[in-house]
């Protein structure tokens, strides 16, 4: 058993380049396991496991894959300076086999965009082999192949003899990253990251790209299908009305995107609404948490990623926002995904909203056994928007609704740029409600938006205290405004 285990031992030692191992595998002496240990242990001593001699492998060219110098600092693109020829390696495989030996040798084989791995070597269509062209970084030389890779050919009888091959590499085999650093400044950073709202990539480019800004939308163009037209941002969002102003990069000048999220499609005017693909998830986290039949006062609704599903779902929904355009889109949606009998719109400001239908509707929702739901997905202002629930509601006025336990929910949206946001956002919700959260809510990140910058949700029952509190004067609500309303539709 000892005999059998040295055994292994040594041949891992050989594959790390050391000989004169077999030596010590002479017949070893009888008696006790232990003895013949010793004496294996003596041996291994003696050779001194003399290093093997490691063959030179040629360098890699870190050239390869890079465009053209002269592409450097082009504003306007030019697709065929990027062409260039190249040389690769290949191996002469015969057609019979080509396909088994293909799928063995996957992490080997060239992989380029638009290139076939696959070619007719110099006999054409009537030879009985054809080259498999193989990634030079990985294989640079003959006996570069890993042992299974090599028992492979053996398996198949292809000769391992690796030949160079002249290659032309064009703008279509280059990827987006690689063509924007060839052509940005060099040093300068490079980016190739973008939002997709349907057939728009929205970018955000920062001064030194800018320059390059129809040179970056043309590529994104060329290599992201589906994508015809790319914006930039040029300027920070509105808290107002939650839109941005941008330009058109490249492409065409279109922007009502048609989109679907977890299921349910959309469509809006993405430079006169706001819409951000990367809250999907918060999206479906928050709908998961309500039951058929619960009420939702969506006081900043958008276009509808809460209001729509939570109406596909079950749920009556107030929906309200105060940009004209978002109202419109948040009404076309509601039609287009067949939930206008479950939802109500309103286009008003949040605490106007909040102090007149939902005011009306509160007493008999709580009066009832209904689930109710406050969503404020207003990151940049809804937590100042909170103290609207002081005393909202009034005692002697509400009785059968101040009794019972039936409190509404809140989901509540904020940015902190603090080292703990957690207890930032508590904070500044108590602050607001003028009643300590702490203890009874609880805080979720939703994503990071910026370094040293997160979105976070502070959810909590809204406080007896608050809802219930001293009633204002009339002089302290605000100034009534006209209504605009879209009943439900039957």
């Amino acid at each position: 058993m000892i005999r059998s285990a040295c055994k292994s031992l040594f041949a891992v030692l050989e594959t790390q380049h050391c000989l004169n191992l077999t030596s010590m595998l002479r017949p070893l002496p009888c008696g006790s396991p232990k003895r013949a240990l010793g004496t294996i242990l003596v041996r291994f001593k003696a050779t001194m496991l003399t290093p093997m001699p490691r063959q030179e492998q040629p360098s890699l060219d870190p050239e390869l894959y890079i465009a053209p110098s002269a592409v450097r600092g082009m504003t306007c693109l030019d697709r065929e300076a990027f062409a260039q020829t190249i040389t690769v390696p290949g191996i002469r495989i015969p057609k019979v086999v080509m396909n088994k030996v293909v799928k063995r040798l996957k992490r080997v084989a060239l992989k380029r965009p638009g290139l076939k791995r696959v070619v007719d070597e110099d006999g054409g269509e009537e030879s009985e082999h054809k080259l498999l062209l193989l990634d030079p970084t990985k294989i640079t030389s003959s006996d570069a192949f890993s042992e299974e890779e090599a028992g492979t050919l053996r398996a198949f009888e292809v000769a391992q003899e690796v030949s160079q091959h002249e290659l032309k590499l064009t703008y279509d085999n280059l990827k987006t990253d690689e063509i924007l650093r060839a052509v940005l400044p060099e040093g300068q950073d490079v980016t190739s990251g973008f939002s997709r709202v349907g057939h728009i990539a929205h970018m955000n480019l920062r001064d030194h790209q800018l320059p390059y800004g129809n040179l970056i939308g043309q590529v994104l163009i060329d290599k992201n299908p589906g994508i015809t037209c790319v914006v930039n941002k040029t300027n920070t969002i509105d808290s107002t009305y939650r839109n941005f102003q941008m330009e058109v990069l490249a492409g065409e000048n279109n922007m009502v995107a048609k989109v679907r999220e977890n299921g349910f499609p959309f469509e809006f005017d993405f430079s006169k609404v706001y819409w951000n693909p990367r809250l999907s998830t918060e999206h479906e986290r928050v709908v998961s948490t309500l039951k058929r039949g619960d009420m939702v006062l969506d006081v900043f609704a958008g276009v509808g990623p809460f209001t729509v599903p939570a109406a596909r779902r079950g749920c009556m929904v107030l929906a309200n926002d105060l940009n004209p355009e978002s109202y419109r889109w948040l009404k076309h949606n509601c039609q287009l995904n067949k939930v206008t009998s479950k939802v109500t719109t309103f286009n008003l400001d949040g605490r106007e909203f909040i102090w007149g239908p939902v005011r009306e509707q509160l007493p008999g929702l709580l009066a009832s056994e209904v689930g109710v739901h406050f969503v404020m997905n207003l990151p940049a202002l809804a937590l100042e928007f909170l103290d609207a629930f002081k005393s909202l509601l009034v005692p002697e006025l509400d009785k059968e609704a101040s009794g019972k336990s039936n409190l509404p929910k809140v989901h509540c949206y904020g940015f902190s740029k603090e080292d703990n946001p957690k207890k930032d956002m508590v904070a500044r919700a108590s602050a607001s409600l003028g009643f300590e959260l702490e203890g009874h809510c609880s805080v979720h990140m939703v994503r990071n938006v910026a370094p040293n910058k997160e979105m976070m949700c502070v959810s909590f029952t809204l406080p007896r205290e608050v809802l219930y509190g001293a009633h204002k004067d009339s002089q302290d609500e605000p100034a009534a405004k006209k209504q605009k309303c879209e009943e439900k539709l039957d």
